[in-house]
């Protein structure tokens, strides 16, 4: 005991110090023996590493790299993903069984923090499931993608069909991007059926529009190693991925005040409109939603625009 103090003393190791990682070890192994060891029938399971979990053996095909592991594990395999047990199905009974027959006990999705504060937590794809995800599933079955709605939009469709059939036989050259072409007719009519009319023109303001929504979507698929180590969401300040969602939550913010109040300003003139045959785009029938519901006026809507 004796030569571990001096030992201590010449290293100029605090004595104050070793207590309390000792008291620290003693405290987590009491922790460790009270937890209860319960033999739980887990789906069998790759081995994993420390911290990461399985998360090397996705790889950049994770398709493929889970086809693999399928084969060798079965049709059920749980994963770790971070410090998130996950259960891989590749079974079509088992699929059919959690999304069909017990799916009220898988509709709950885990928090991804990008999507989340991209949209505010208020979309439908990442919410988690709860009374606000069936009012929002309710809004859009039957007031924005209801039979009705959709075909009043036929008109927009036919006319911008025409448009680009016509921009694909006016081209002269051997060489034609017919993706680009069909990306363009896509984005049109989403935007003239969601928005009142479109934002991807040729001209500079269009070109900053496909550049807002080419890196607002990036951000919606791009790995984060916050939402599987929750202990590693520092990486983002050095990876430059806060800087980019700070940056993209200011312009897309920007962009939709811009459109909320073109479209009550339109009402408060009651101007008509181009698209549908009931006159009302997407950004309308939400904002008639929002009066009846919170009781909100369009006056008051435009002033705190």
């Amino acid at each position: 005991m004796l030569s571990v103090l001096q030992w201590l003393e010449e290293q100029q190791i605090p004595f104050s110090l070793v207590i309390s990682l000792i008291l620290l070890l003693l405290f987590l192994s009491n922790c460790y023996r009270s937890v209860p060891k319960t033999k739980l029938n887990l789906p069998p399971s790759p081995t994993r590493l420390p911290i990461i979990g399985n998360l090397h053996q996705l790889g950049t095909l994770p398709h493929r790299n889970l086809q693999h592991l399928a084969k060798k594990h079965g049709p059920l395999m749980l994963m770790h993903l971070g410090q998130y047990p996950t259960l891989i199905i590749s079974s079509a009974d088992a699929a059919r069984e959690i999304m069909k027959t017990q799916d009220h006990i898988f509709a709950n999705k885990p928090c991804i923090s990008f999507p989340d504060r991209l949209f505010y937590g208020k979309d439908i794809s990442f919410a988690p499931y709860g009374e606000y995800w069936r009012q929002a599933r309710k809004i859009c079955v039957l007031q924005l993608l209801s039979t009705h709605k959709v075909q009043s939009y036929r008109t927009v469709r036919e006319e911008e069909t025409v448009l680009m059939i016509k921009k694909i036989s006016e081209s002269c050259s051997l060489k034609f991007d017919l993706s680009k072409v069909l990306m363009s007719f896509t984005n049109d009519i989403i935007c003239r059926v969601a928005l009142g009319r479109k934002y991807f023109g040729d001209d500079e303001s269009g070109e900053r529009m496909r550049k807002m929504l080419k890196e607002f979507l990036y951000l919606l698929g791009v790995f984060n190693v916050a939402d599987f180590v929750p202990r590693l969401s520092w990486v983002n300040n050095f990876n430059g991925l806060e800087k980019k969602v700070e940056k993209s939550c200011r312009e897309v913010d920007c962009f939709l005040e811009g459109v909320i109040e073109e479209h009550v300003c339109k009402k408060l003139r009651q101007d008509g409109s181009d698209f549908g045959e009931d006159g009302e785009d997407f950004v309308d029938v939400l904002l008639g939603v929002t009066e009846s519901s919170i009781g909100i006026p369009s006056l008051e809507i435009a002033s705190k625009l």
